[in-house]
């Protein structure tokens, strides 16, 4: 029991590619710059519900004031992406928040991050290429005008309906992801720009014609606020997941050429770009449309259509595509990462881990997640399995935020040394012993030496500095048990806190005092925090000079508050589905990732110790 406990709680080292032997075979090409990266996160995060949610959300929640929904939503996942960014310059490695958590809180919380993103890429992506085939009917003369080879069509007695088109997308994108990040992400910086460019017509035309018009749709008799404050930020919370895709950046971190610059500044402008069109186009289509007159399926196209412009229909359709093929390219390219490296770890089998020598991406795992997705979008309408996406995405963004806390006031003090290092950690402490006998201990040296030993012993064992010593190692041991259970009162305020203000089937005034325990718990923790002091080794944890998040510890907390919110919300039947894929994960981490972990077999030293244990074996290898 106690191992089992143990094994959930290892953590790996920071430089985890330092403890791989080189010319392992897992190295990936680092080809993308910032601009790359840009492109990559637009493209993840604009899909084709830009072109839905702006009639959907207007309608029913936000009024004319769907464009601070979108700026409230973009603000909330901004929290988010600060910490990534952290977290992506100081270990830019494949993973993403898998390899961010199993580093700062632990194997078996990394294992369950990295089965639940493995599940919201794959649906993600099979859910987005079911979505391209209606919006291509359209250029054929409207729903079911595909050809007959790429047309849905149903089973018989199987009351399965099958999608050629979207199985084929998914190959094809499979196929251009096996090719190299290089050229993959070339595609899609195309593919995202062309998606910009129809917005920007949107927003310039529509423009236009509010201008012309009078923008009917601000002059409403509800005002700018129909449905209230409360309508607003419901809203906000439903656009909220329009941002996701954003961590897709943090997912390519290895193959980034300068991680520590171009990685934040990759996730901060893709963010900001995102956020600005989905203002702008909202301002535009909210002003031509009343918002109780809007058309909830297809916003933009009608409300171009009112004002006799019918052919910017296919325009904008065109935009929808573009969005959905770039989306899918988002989807699939972090899952082969993630598996990578899982099965670097030893989670996985090693099969995961293989890259391919010419092209530096991970091929096998690339046409097995391929393969999946296609599967799924050929054979199932995932639509109803799309909040199982959402499900993978917060818990990354909780954790992360959590990761934040624990680098700041409680970083890893002990990293793993691994086996094949471990005889140099034996010897390294013999030298220690052998050195301090013959510096306080020999007495074959003459009368200087003597002189000089009891002169060290002396010191040694003066009481006051052993009393000095002693005190500041129990303060440092204080104040980190301090932060630990802080963060935890902190994680544990938010859970009771956004529960009890969840579920409506307790007396309000149990709710109540339920919501008052949790909010307590939540500020004392957060006050503590504030109070006392942050670790002096989180400055060299990982790989220095890069992005450091702001506001600490109130930006990460206010990060796991609005998405342990929205996971509550999430719907019993989304996370009764979520739970059955977890606890298969538990099953497969018992059996198979627990046995295998690479750091099964390893021994802990302090961080000072392991770095002269890898420079000395460096050094031995530069002179062999």
């Amino acid at each position: 029991m106690g191992g089992g406990v143990r094994a959930l709680m290892r953590r790996k080292q920071v430089d985890s590619e330092r403890a791989r032997p080189a010319g392992s075979g897992h190295q990936l090409r680092k080809e993308l710059s910032v601009a790359q990266l840009i492109t990559i996160g637009v493209g993840s995060t604009i899909g084709a519900g830009v072109y839905v949610l702006v009639g959907t959300v207007a309608r029913e929640h936000s009024g004319p004031a769907l464009t601070l929904s979108f700026l409230i939503a973009g603000i909330a996942a901004a929290l988010s992406a600060f910490c990534y960014a952290e977290l992506a310059s100081r270990c830019p490695s494949a993973g993403s928040a898998y390899h961010y958590s199993y580093i700062c809180v632990g194997e078996g919380v990394a294992w369950l991050i990295g089965w639940a993103l493995i599940l919201e890429y794959t649906i993600g992506g099979s859910a987005v290429a079911r979505g391209i085939s209606p919006n291509l009917a359209l250029f054929f003369g409207g729903p079911d005008s595909l050809p007959w080879i790429l047309a849905r069509h149903e089973i018989p007695w199987l009351y399965v309906v099958v999608d050629p088109c979207a199985a084929f997308l998914v190959f094809l994108v499979t196929g251009l992801l096996c090719v190299g990040i290089k050229e993959s992400s070339f595609v899609q910086g195309v593919v995202t720009v062309l998606n910009c460019f129809v917005m920007l017509f949107v927003i310039i035309a529509g423009s236009y014609i509010g201008f012309q018009t009078g923008w009917v749709g601000y002059k409403v008799a509800g005002g700018f606020f129909p449905f209230g404050a409360n309508g607003m930020l419901a809203g906000s919370a439903t656009v909220f997941f329009a941002y996701i895709g954003f961590d897709s950046v943090a997912s390519t971190a290895e193959e980034v050429k300068n991680p520590q610059r171009d990685l934040p500044l990759g996730i901060a402008t893709a963010l900001s770009i995102c956020c600005s069109l989905y203002m702008l186009v909202s301002v535009v289509i909210v002003g031509l449309v009343p918002y109780f007159a809007m058309d909830p399926d297809t916003p933009i196209s009608s409300a171009f259509a009112r004002h006799g412009m019918h052919w910017a229909m296919y325009l904008v359709t065109t935009g929808a595509v573009l969005a959905l093929c770039s989306t899918l390219m988002g989807s699939i390219l972090p899952q082969p990462r993630i598996l990578m490296a899982m099965a670097r770890d030893g989670l996985l089998p090693s099969f995961f881990s293989d890259v391919h020598k010419t092209t530096q991406v991970p091929v096998k795992s690339t046409i097995v997640t391929g393969i999946c997705a296609a599967s799924l979008a050929f054979f199932m309408d995932v639509s109803q399995l799309a909040g199982m996406v959402s499900v993978g995405t917060l818990l990354a963004f909780t954790i992360v935020a959590v990761s934040i806390l624990i680098l700041r006031y409680v970083p890893p003090d002990e990293v793993p040394l691994p086996s094949s290092l471990q005889a140099s950690f034996r010897l390294s402490h013999g030298n220690d012993e052998e050195k301090l006998r013959d510096t306080l201990g020999d007495e074959d040296h003459g009368e200087g030496a003597s002189e000089i030993s009891d002169v060290l012993v002396e010191s040694i064992k003066d009481p006051l500095i052993e009393k000095q010593l002693y005190a500041s190692k129990l303060d440092e041991t204080k104040r980190r048990k301090t932060a630990a259970c802080s963060i935890a009162s902190v994680c544990i305020g938010v859970l009771v806190l956004t529960t009890s203000a969840s579920v409506t089937f307790l007396p309000f005034l149990v709710r109540c005092f339920i919501c008052a325990f949790g909010g307590l718990l939540l500020l004392t923790g957060l006050g503590v925090l504030c109070w006392i002091d942050q670790d002096d080794g989180r400055h060299s944890f990982g790989h220095s000079g890069g992005f450091i998040c702001p506001f600490v510890p109130l930006l990460p907390v206010m990060c796991i508050l609005i998405n342990t919110y929205l996971l509550i919300n999430l719907g019993g039947g989304t996370w009764m589905r979520v739970g059955v894929w977890l606890v298969m994960g538990v099953f497969v981490y018992i059996f198979y990732g627990r046995t295998h972990s690479s750091l099964t077999d390893v021994v802990y030293v302090p961080v000072a110790e392991a770095n002269e244990i890898y420079g000395s074996s460096s050094a031995s290898e530069f002179v062999a």
